[in-house]
């Protein structure tokens, strides 16, 4: 599980973005999940396991390796509280696609914005920046992964070396990063035991960088032009999933004007946190 998306935004006016600054109630949700009754946006609790979360536990059993137990836990928080002792494993799809249907050769997209494009993380190249973005009190709040370059190095370390169920890429906005991203099977995580998960759920979280590029609506725009992307990228996946804390407010703001929707309030071992959730079946109505 991560931490909160669209975190950096939590200093800046919720009133730059687009939304209402606050979550819809519990009568605004069920409307919305009326919308298409029935189709992909009905979030009806499925007690039938995915077939393929079903086999990682199996696997888990028979003795998953201590490293991969570490890295189960490590989706943002810069906690090691969704680690158990039975890790999800994950293999590769067949055909060797990864579990994120290659999310490094997505390309560059056109957004209001300009052109951007997800990234993959280079340690070498950028450590150092990351760990600059970590350490913005802003960012700390949410993060939680504040300190020496080490710190944010055992935190990309188990993704990038994982089974890809996890992304970890810089978003170059115009040719310069300007944000780190996450791109995760929601439904290969552990968050998958807190909601009504689907099979192919994919989550984001979102920080962006720099203080000159908070505040403005920034954070919106790229969250749907990346939501949408995924959707465009995954045809398996029916839903885009995120899970910022309740308290921020501002990046709730952002992910209702990108086209999410608020759909319960979850609590989660390190947050009591809004799941908003971009649908397939609504994207052209949100």
């Amino acid at each position: 599980m991560s931490p909160t998306d669209a975190s950096a935004d939590a200093v800046s006016a919720a009133s730059n973005d687009v939304g209402s600054g606050a979550c819809p109630d519990e009568g605004e949700d069920s409307a919305a999940r009326g919308i298409g009754r029935g189709t992909d946006n009905e979030d009806t609790l499925d007690l039938r396991l995915p077939d393929e979360l079903v086999a990682l536990f199996e696997e888990g059993r028979s003795g998953a390796d201590a490293a991969t137990a570490s890295a189960a836990g490590w989706h943002g928080h810069g906690q090691r509280s969704w680690s158990d002792s039975t890790a999800l494993r994950a293999s590769r799809a067949s055909g060797g696609d990864d579990l994120l249907d290659g999310v490094a050769d997505w390309g560059p997209i056109a957004t209001p914005a300009g052109v951007f494009q997800l990234v993959r993380v280079c340690v070498e190249r950028d450590l150092a920046l990351i760990c600059r973005w970590m350490n913005d009190p802003a960012v700390t709040a949410f993060w939680e992964l504040a300190g020496p370059q080490k710190v944010t190095e055992d935190h990309l370390g188990p993704q990038l070396a994982g089974d890809g169920r996890s992304f970890p890429c810089l978003g170059v906005l115009e040719g310069t990063p300007m944000s780190y991203w996450e791109i995760y099977r929601a439904d290969l995580d552990p968050l998958a035991r807190h909601y009504p998960v689907r099979p192919h759920d994919t989550g984001i979280h979102l920080l962006i960088g720099s203080v000159t590029d908070r505040g403005r609506g920034l954070g919106s725009t790229l969250l749907r032009a990346v939501a949408d992307l995924v959707l465009d990228r995954r045809p398996a996946c029916a839903r885009v999933i995120a899970e910022p804390d309740l308290r921020n407010i501002p990046s709730v703001t952002a992910f209702l004007g990108a086209g999410f929707r608020f759909s319960a309030e979850v609590d989660l071992p390190a947050k009591r946190a809004a799941l908003m959730i971009r649908d397939r079946s609504l994207r052209d109505l949100l």
